[in-house]
């Protein structure tokens, strides 16, 4: 992928698109296409097909998507399945129709059953039931992986998918009612800081959970997209999809994760853990083995990269400072 190939971004207002543009800018990159969902909305196939004849990208990172926490995930199960297959079904055909050398799609830890085997390896996709407060999500993803998986098989395309862990930093989504664990934490604490107010979180803070910055995961997508294709042959083969894990390899409990939090935003009281409310999947740590051996780690650890999401919230929002 050289620095004047067009690229793609579908997403790049969301947290983890606006990461992978910032890291195409800041590596040269200056052939780069964008669309605001005002401007292109990817579940409109017409749309799609009438951007990619005009636009022609070579490659493509497919960021975008409708997120949320558990709460979302449960209000909303329907459009978090119609929004996201329309959105992949789209843009993955769309790239094979205009010939894009390089595509990324993007997933999440949660395509893997609800009582996994820990780490997570990726072969252990469809191998046990999913966890229900997120499934609708789930099953969306897992459609969008097979996808690639079947244009790689029919096509000979070379279409890569990437998994990462739970995810948070600058730009993130810190509305309670459809944000997830990290920036909900932040959220509630700082405001309980001024207010005084109780802290009441979700579940029984047992729950492990693996957090990686977004500029992490970033670097590891352009990574990814510029290796060159022979070294990810292993993942192109007829027999398993392309799939690859994005994680730190460490975990944590949602109480010591709170924990953190709260020192760094400065809240000295004790949270109060509502267990009437549920706790989601008890682990979710990723086997990242394949991605060390490539070559890529992590560099932000999570008191750094939580200090620097607090600073992002107070400068960009104008919360009490």
């Amino acid at each position: 992928m050289n620095d004047t190939d067009k690229v793609y971004v579908a997403g790049h207002r969301g947290l983890v698109g606006s990461a992978v543009l910032r890291c195409l800018q800041a590596c040269g990159y200056t052939n780069i296409a964008t669309r605001s969902h005002g401007e292109l909305d990817l579940a409109d196939q017409v749309a799609v097909a009438a951007f990619f004849t005009r636009e022609k990208p070579k490659h493509v990172v497919l960021a975008a998507a409708r997120v949320g926490g558990i709460l979302a995930n449960a209000t909303y199960p329907a459009e978090f399945i119609h929004v996201n297959l329309a959105i992949q079904t789209n843009v993955i055909h769309q790239c094979h129709l205009h010939g894009v050398e390089r595509l990324l799609f993007l997933g999440s830890s949660c395509i893997y059953p609800r009582d996994c085997p820990q780490p997570m390896m990726e072969e252990y996709l469809l191998t046990g039931r999913l966890e229900t407060t997120n499934s609708s999500y789930a099953v969306a993803k897992i459609a969008g992986i097979e996808m690639c998986h079947a244009y790689n098989r029919q096509y000979g395309t070379r279409y890569l998918c990437a998994m990462p862990t739970n995810l948070y930093g600058s730009g993130d989504n810190f509305d309670l009612h459809s944000s997830h664990v990290l920036p909900a934490m932040i959220r509630k604490f700082h405001e309980a800081k001024y207010s005084g107010e109780p802290v009441v979180l979700w579940g029984t803070g047992s729950p492990r959970r693996e957090f990686l910055h977004v500029d992490d995961l970033a670097e590891a997508c352009l990574y990814l997209m510029t290796l060159p294709v022979e070294k990810l042959s292993s993942l192109f083969n007829d027999h398993a999809p392309p799939l690859i894990n994005v994680g730190c390899g460490e975990d944590i409990t949602v109480k010591e994760l709170a924990a953190v939090v709260a020192n760094v935003v400065g809240y000295t009281g004790q949270p109060e853990w509502d267990s009437s409310k549920p706790d989601g999947t008890p682990r979710k740590l990723l086997d990242s083995s394949r991605m060390r051996e490539l070559g890529w780690k992590p560099k932000i650890s999570l008191r750094d990269g939580i200090e620097s999401t607090y600073g992002w919230l107070k400068r960009s929002t104008g919360v009490n400072p």
